[in-house]
C-alpha cells in the first residue's frame, strides 16, 4: 500500500460510491476500483461492501479507514513543518454545524477565515447535533459546534457561552384548540405550571432542547401539553403563528419574528432554561495548523457574537478545555 492507495480508499468511504470519488479525485472509476482490489489482494480480506445505494466499508475496512485518516493527517503536519507553513496554514478543514448555530456562525467565520487564512478552504456541513457529534467521532468533520458537552475518550469541549430559552406564543393569541387556557399578560414572567393548560409545539423526544425542557418538567413535577412534534425550527414558528399552539425556543431563534410582531415572549419565572454550546475537537488524532487555527478562530468569533449581542439571549463563558 502507499499513500495515494489510502487516499482513494478514504474517499470512496466518504463518498459512498465509486463514481462520485472518482469525479473528486479526478480518476477514471476502473482505476479506483483497481486499486482497492489491488489493496484487498495484498491484505487478503475484503474492504467494502457493495450495496444498491453504494459502498460501505466492512469490519477490516472500518480498521484500514481509521488509520488511514491518521496516516494522512500526520503526513499533512508534516509537510506543513518541512515546508515551514506554520504561520500561514493551508488546507482543508471541515466543520460540523448544528443549523440554527450555522445561521448565526457560517458567515462571520467564513469572513474571518478569508480575512485571516486565505489558504485555508473551510468547509461546513450541517446537521442536528447528534449528527455532527458522529461525524467528529468518525472523523468525517475535524472541528464542530455542538449543544452538549462530551466526554468520549480522545474528544475534548470547550464550554463557549450558554443561551435563553423563552415561551412564545403568537401576537395575534390561540386560534386552537379554542378551549385552551389564555396566554400570560405581556408584563408577566410565568411559571412552568402556569403553561399546563397551553398545547405546545416541540421537537421530538429526541431532540435534545426537547430532552432539556422534559427533564426540566420532571424535576418540577410539571406534565406539558406537547400537541404536536416537529424537529423544525422554522415550521415550529410557522405552526405558533398560525395560533395552533406556543413553543420553547432559544431567544435568538424568534428575535426577528417578535421584533416583527408575530410572535410574544416570555422569560419562564421559576426555572433557569438554558442550553451550552461547546466547541469539540479530536485529541486523539494529529490536528494539523489549519486545523488549530480554525479551532481558535471559531471560539473568537463565537464568543465576540455573544458579547455585541449578535447571538441574541447568549452569554459568552470563560472556556476550559475539558
Amino acid at each position: 500500500m502507499d499513500i495515494r492507495q489510502l487516499r482513494y480508499f478514504v474517499a470512496i468511504v466518504e463518498q459512498g460510491s465509486f463514481s462520485r470519488a472518482a469525479v473528486i479525485l479526478h480518476v477514471a472509476q476502473p482505476a479506483l476500483s483497481l486499486h482497492v482490489r489491488n489493496i484487498e489482494a495484498e491484505l487478503g480480506t475484503s474492504l467494502l461492501f457493495r450495496t444498491p445505494k453504494g459502498v460501505v466499508p466492512t469490519e477490516a475496512g472500518e480498521i484500514l479507514l481509521r488509520n488511514a485518516r491518521t496516516i494522512i493527517d500526520q503526513l499533512t503536519i508534516t509537510e506543513e513543518e518541512v515546508r515551514g507553513h506554520q504561520n500561514d496554514p493551508a488546507g482543508v478543514v471541515r466543520l460540523g454545524l448544528p443549523g440554527t448555530i450555522s445561521e448565526i456562525l457560517s458567515v462571520p467565520l467564513i469572513m474571518a477565515a478569508r480575512s485571516r487564512y486565505p489558504r485555508i478552504e473551510l468547509r461546513i456541513a450541517e446537521a442536528m447535533s447528534g449528527f455532527v457529534l458522529e461525524w467528529l467521532r468518525e472523523s468525517r468533520v475535524d472541528l464542530a459546534v455542538i449543544y452538549r458537552n462530551v466526554s468520549d475518550n480522545g474528544l475534548a469541549t470547550v464550554e463557549l457561552l450558554e443561551e435563553e430559552l423563552v415561551f412564545f406564543g403568537p401576537a395575534q393569541g390561540l386560534s386552537d384548540p379554542p378551549n385552551a387556557g389564555p396566554l400570560p399578560a405581556p408584563e408577566a414572567m410565568p411559571l412552568l405550571a402556569d403553561l399546563t393548560d397551553l398545547p405546545l409545539i416541540l421537537p421530538g423526544k429526541a431532540h435534545g432542547l426537547r430532552l432539556l425542557i422534559d427533564r426540566h418538567a420532571a424535576a418540577a413535577g410539571v406534565d406539558l401539553d406537547v400537541s404536536i412534534e416537529v424537529d423544525s425550527y422554522s415550521n415550529i414558528k410557522r405552526l405558533v403563528c398560525s395560533g395552533l399552539g406556543c413553543s420553547i425556543l432559544p431567544l435568538n431563534a424568534i428575535s426577528q419574528e417578535v421584533a416583527e410582531g408575530k410572535l410574544e415572549s416570555w422569560h419562564i419565572g421559576d426555572v433557569r432554561l438554558r442550553r451550552s454550546a461547546y466547541l469539540a475537537f479530536p485529541e486523539a488524532r494529529p490536528m494539523t495548523n489549519a486545523v488549530a487555527a480554525i479551532r481558535d478562530l471559531a471560539e473568537e468569533v463565537l464568543r465576540d457574537l455573544a458579547r455585541k449581542g449578535s447571538w441574541v439571549g447568549a452569554r459568552a463563558l470563560p472556556g476550559e478545555t475539558s
